[in-house]
């Protein structure tokens, strides 16, 4: 198995879970937009094959083609027909824009320092456990390549190879509910951490504690993780609370 089929295991596993409740179209059509927005398929990316989506989900084929013709109807997928053809992703972020993110924030309301906490405790705590846990060559090598991947990423991929680091940890956890709990968090935010404008000496300084945090994750100290994770996350929410103020 390559790298990149990993990659594309070890995420999808997360997003791509059996659908358990009655929603299923509905329910597929967050699920593919998790997986869209979240940056695990970014702009050009072919989806897995439909008879391997339907079967990871847990949803017939029918459901799933109509989750993807509605996908479609927003811009978000496009199908190409021939050898080479499938599903592609066509959706590209907005630039960030600061009236967007006060609109978002109005949208969530009251919940907002509620989903900023939620995702402190979560993450924190999935960076200790992951650091915590004996790792193997394939999962250190996982987590190096996201952080490598973002400090490479322009600006129009940042907020979504953010994310993708961000669900690599979750992910090293081991616990799938974990990993799951972790991207839906990041989907209550979604909006607001992607209007954010983008601003040079943030992405240095967050850069610098991504760093932190895979050291300390790959040196098996959980408690400098943490440290290094709740430093990261409070610089987030403090820059989200000064665009906001």
């Amino acid at each position: 198995m390559t790298r990149e089929q990993a990659r594309l295991d070890w995420e999808t596993g997360t997003i791509f879970r059996p659908i358990r409740t009655g929603n299923a179209f509905e329910e597929t059509v967050e699920r593919l937009l998790q997986a869209i927005k979240l940056g695990v398929f970014g702009p050009g990316d072919r989806l897995p094959a439909e008879r391997d989506l339907a079967a990871r989900l847990g949803v017939s084929r029918e459901t799933l083609r109509e989750a993807l013709r509605t996908l479609q109807q927003a811009d978000c997928v496009a199908p190409r027909r021939g050898r080479y053809g499938g599903t592609f992703v066509t959706y590209r972020m907005p630039e960030p824009d600061v009236a967007d993110l006060r609109r978002a924030a109005r949208d969530l309301g009251g919940a907002l320092e509620d989903a900023l906490t939620y995702r402190q405790v979560l993450e924190v705590g999935a960076a200790e456990a992951a650091a915590r846990r004996p790792l193997s060559p394939e999962q250190r090598a996982h987590l190096e390549d996201r952080l490598t991947e973002l400090d490479a990423a322009p600006a129009e991929q940042y907020r979504q190879l953010d994310s993708r680091f961000h669900l690599a940890i979750g992910e090293l956890t081991g616990s799938p509910s974990l990993a799951a709990a972790i991207a839906e968090a990041r989907m209550r935010l979604n909006d607001l951490l992607n209007a954010i404008p983008m601003l040079d000496r943030n992405i240095e300084h967050a850069a610098e504690q991504h760093r932190a945090m895979v050291r300390a994750i790959l040196d098996g100290d959980g408690d400098a993780a943490r440290r290094a994770t709740e430093e990261h996350l409070a610089a987030t929410a403090s820059l989200l609370r000064g665009f906001l103020a």
